[in-house]
């Protein structure tokens, strides 16, 4: 019987306890890595699912029926069709490659995902903007008669404002991201990102043009996506209730009667309202993107040194705030617009009988919301 020494048993043994531990680690890390993406799964079904059917439903009830047609209601279309397009193309995207680190459409997707999610934002400032002036407006207006519903032409000519100043704004952005294809160290297979590095291809201004954003990207953000929508919003708001408290107090003495009083108290009732829709919407769109900013600044400025990992993650979680806010918006215009609650209430019944009902009570309602 063959005998081996003790040194060559020991280095055996020794190598089957790292062998025996280096598997119980992958097993670990590869259930751990399981479990992140059965949860991201999960969120994003969640968010997809509610974001994709509440702005629809804002979208049918506003573009659907003829009294609705205002600015202030198509602008919530408008909006409610942007947070759809980020849903419904962006984060099937993004969770693909999250999940599989790779890229759906490659270059293409890596240029074309941030340009409509920069798009989304600023279609959102600017119709917080524009909801802030007509508030403004309609508190500050002398106008007695009823309003009737406006022209197609002045409607189209109000949002081109809002769309064209926010596909320019956000051009650059389909010139600084480029695909990166890398080897994971830890499985030898390709990963997909995307990096803001732009093309040395590019002309020579432009190039100078695209530097120039890359390196202003971060204060860019901050101050137009940002800064603007609250600060002017929230100006818009205190000069609003200003003129409405001066309006409330020479209409009380001069209301001498139940009758003639009931109208101004009906007006302010529905000027309250929109204005909690507005508060709400800025909001909500604080909550969002705060975070994203907050960490940006920190991670440029406070000298705290983080991996690619890290970095990566914080991207998602900026992104999937991004979803959320697209996903919570209709949802919550739906539930503080009382005329759209009761709409959507409505719609629903319709939906339990059958499709030609449906699109009847659509077209021939006459719920006033504005």
């Amino acid at each position: 019987m063959a005998t081996f020494p003790k040194t060559f048993h020991f280095s055996v043994s020794k190598q089957c306890r790292l062998s025996s531990r280096r598997g119980q680690v992958l097993s670990w890390r590869s259930s751990g890595e399981s479990y992140s993406a059965y949860a991201v799964m999960l969120l994003a079904l969640i968010v997809f699912s509610v974001g994709i059917v509440g702005n629809l439903a804002l979208m049918c009830i506003v573009w659907h029926n003829y009294y609705l047609k205002s600015t202030w209601n198509c602008a919530l279309a408008s909006l409610a069709f942007w947070d759809f397009t980020v849903l419904f193309f962006c984060l099937p995207v993004v969770i693909f490659n999250e999940l599989t680190k790779r890229r759906l459409m490659g270059d293409l997707s890596c240029r074309i995902v941030p340009y409509v999610e920069v798009t989304s934002l600023g279609v959102t400032t600017f119709t917080l903007c524009a909801l802030s002036i007509d508030r403004f407006h309609a508190v500050t207006s002398v106008q007695t008669r009823p309003q009737q519903v406006e022209s197609c032409q002045s409607i189209l000519a109000k949002l081109s404002v809002i769309w064209v100043g926010s596909l320019v704004l956000a051009a650059p952005e389909l010139l600084m991201w480029r695909l990166e294809q890398e080897v994971s160290p830890r499985t030898g297979l390709p990963v997909d990102s995307c990096g803001q590095q732009p093309s040395v291809t590019l002309p020579e201004t432009l190039y100078s043009l695209v530097l120039t954003y890359h390196q202003a990207r971060m204060w860019w953000t901050f101050g137009c996506f940002f800064c603007l929508p609250l600060l002017f919003t929230g100006a818009c708001q205190l000069l609003t209730r200003h003129v409405a408290d001066e309006n409330a107090k020479s209409i009380r003495p001069s209301s001498s009667s139940s009758s003639a009083s009931s109208s101004p108290k009906k007006k302010q009732r529905r000027e309250r309202q929109l204005t909690r829709t507005v508060v709400a919407l800025a909001s909500v769109y604080a909550i969002c993107s705060l975070p994203e900013n907050v960490w940006n600044f920190v991670l440029a400025y406070s000298g705290v040194e983080v991996g690619v990992a890290t970095r990566a993650l914080l991207a998602l979680i900026g992104q999937f705030l991004l979803f959320v806010r697209a996903g919570a918006t209709p949802i919550l215009l739906l539930c503080i617009c009382r005329s759209l609650g009761q709409f959507t209430q409505k719609l629903s019944f319709c939906c339990h009988l059958n499709v030609p009902n449906l699109f009847y009570f659509v077209c021939r309602t006459q719920t006033k919301f504005y």
